[in-house]
């Protein structure tokens, strides 16, 4: 069994199945694009290529759900940290399969991306959302668009909502 939107749907994987964590893998591409589709497809986040996974395959951290009780095993969410200058990464790409919500894998998944970034000293981190809340809970501020880098600006220039972007910039200072 499948759950679905439209012709995007992610395996019915059990919402208490043991878990996994680890770094993304170019065998993981599909999954993650079909699990980024999924939320791409209800407006709750930007849709990406697999041409664009595979070229930052590296950034991205997983949760990955084993098979229990007769469901099928699969990702359950994901996560990613990509750097744009070196005083600042993005975390971007968010997404937790539908099963898995309400276990604090997502803010698992951006501590993650919190600690490989003090990991390499960066001082700080962004993100765009539509989730404002979430993304409070895990340290960030709500910042205004025109106080972000200029490396993010030449990133948004590449997305077909940029004249008419409606996500949430928000910002964490890591020193």
């Amino acid at each position: 069994m499948t759950l679905s939107l439209d012709s995007i749907a992610v395996p019915d994987i059990h919402p208490d199945a043991p878990l996994t964590f680890r770094k993304a893998r170019l065998s993981d591409i599909d999954a993650i694009h079909e699990l980024i589709g999924y939320w791409a497809a209800r407006g709750l986040m930007l849709v990406r290529s697999k041409a664009l996974l595979a070229e930052t395959i590296r950034d991205f951290h997983l949760v990955l759900a084993e098979p229990h009780e007769g469901r099928p095993g699969g990702l359950g969410g994901v996560c990613g940290l990509h750097m744009l200058a070196p005083d600042l990464a993005e975390v971007r790409g968010l997404a937790i399969h539908p099963n898995m919500q309400g276990r604090g894998l997502g803010r698992q998944l951006v501590a993650a991306c919190e600690a490989e970034a003090r990991a390499i000293d960066l001082p700080a981190l962004f993100a765009w959302t539509y989730q404002q809340g979430f993304f409070e809970k895990c340290g960030f501020t709500r910042i205004e668009k025109t106080n972000l880098h200029p490396k993010v600006w030449s990133e948004c220039q590449r997305c077909a909502f940029f004249e008419n972007c409606n996500e949430i910039a928000m910002y964490r200072e890591l020193r």
